[in-house]
């Protein structure tokens, strides 16, 4: 899984670095498609980081009711 939560890592970073190109390319961070490339590679690489702790994959289980329950 730690592959995955890589990929997702890379990706939030990449959407970073184009946020910034564009966002110097057109001189403003305010443009709703620089923005919304520097709030979901922010969001993204949140994510990654989070899912890299430990007992996050029980947490994230829990919350979609795949946790396994004892009769």
């Amino acid at each position: 899984m730690g592959v995955y939560y890589f990929a997702i890592l890379f990706i939030g970073f990449f959407l970073i670095f184009r946020a910034g190109l564009q966002a110097f390319k057109q001189g403003t961070i305010l443009k709703p498609k620089v923005f919304f490339y520097g709030v979901m590679g922010a969001a993204l690489i949140g994510l990654s980081i989070f899912m890299f702790t430990p007992g996050s994959a029980d947490m994230v289980a829990e919350l979609l009711g795949l946790a396994n329950k004892p009769d």
